[in-house]
Parts: C-alpha cells; sequence; structure tokens
C-alpha cells in the first residue's frame, strides 16, 4: 500500500513540473495531419477543464469550428478530435473558461 501512494505522489508531482516547466500544452506528434475526420494531438495538458477546439485557418485568419474535445484537469494523453473534413490548414485551440491557453497550427496533408 505504502508503494503504490508514494509511486502515485511521484506521478502527479512529475506531472506538475512537466506543466509547469514548458508553455506548450498541446503536444502534437504530427502537425501534418492526413485528410480525414480525425485530428491526433497527443498529449494535452490543462491547468483545469478545459476544450480544445478544432478551427480552420486559412491566411492568418481563424475560421469556422470544424470539431471539438473536451479535456479534463492534467495530462490528456492520446487527444482525438473528430472534425468535418477540411481542405486547408487548421489551428487547434485549447481554452480553459474564456482564456485560450495555447494554439497549435495544424497542416493537413495535400496527398489524400
Amino acid at each position: 500500500m505504502f508503494k503504490s501512494i508514494t509511486l502515485a505522489a511521484v506521478v502527479i508531482a512529475a506531472s506538475a513540473s512537466i506543466a509547469s516547466a514548458s508553455s506548450n500544452y498541446i503536444s502534437t506528434f504530427a502537425p501534418s495531419q492526413e485528410r480525414t475526420t480525425e485530428v491526433e494531438l497527443g498529449l494535452v495538458v490543462a491547468e483545469a477543464n478545459g476544450v480544445v477546439e478544432i478551427r480552420d485557418y486559412r491566411n492568418g485568419q481563424i475560421g469556422k469550428l470544424l470539431g471539438s474535445e473536451v479535456v479534463k484537469a492534467g495530462g490528456n494523453p492520446a487527444v482525438d478530435v473528430e472534425i468535418t473534413p477540411s481542405f486547408g490548414n487548421a489551428i487547434a485551440i485549447l481554452k480553459v473558461g474564456d482564456n485560450v491557453v495555447d494554439t497549435q497550427a495544424l497542416n493537413f496533408s495535400q496527398h489524400n
């Protein structure tokens, strides 16, 4: 029992260190996405419950909502967002409350 509690404390402490050590909360494994109906973001770290929005992004302008996924406070591994098909670029926006915490530009593959 003591080992489980100690391990949990170490994992929690490590998670807090990772979150505070980086200003990037959205960790995309592949910023270039295949042109499908799902965006794979990988690890998303949120300081509180929030939402990741995927929006159209053209000529530096944030456009219509393509899809969203709720995230919980802490680390959210393997966050995938279902989207309507997009043929341009997009942007992932992490929001906590009304605040934008992080953004990540996404490029959709032109080969599909």
